[in-house]
């Protein structure tokens, strides 16, 4: 019984190393697809999605100013 006792143990050992590298293997490759994402979306000159939201948001601004002003060149009440 020994014998069988050392060879699972040994199996369990060399299973639980397997199961590391398997464990870095997958973190190195998300790292790459995510560097090589990253290289894309800078080469497209992407914009991030909050930089996009606040960009929009002095738009919107800017667009309510411009409305009020032309009502009241027009001597309208404001259109909101």
């Amino acid at each position: 019984m020994q014998t069988s006792s050392a060879f699972f143990d040994e199996m369990s050992k060399l299973m639980t190393g397997a199961a590391g590298v398997a464990q870095a293997a997958t973190e190195e490759a998300k790292a790459a697809v995510r560097a090589q994402v990253m290289g894309w979306t800078t080469e497209l000159d992407l914009v991030r999605r909050d930089e996009m939201d606040a960009a929009l948001d002095v738009l919107r601004a800017e667009i309510t100013a411009l409305r009020a002003e032309i009502a009241a060149l027009r001597g309208n009440a404001p259109q909101v």
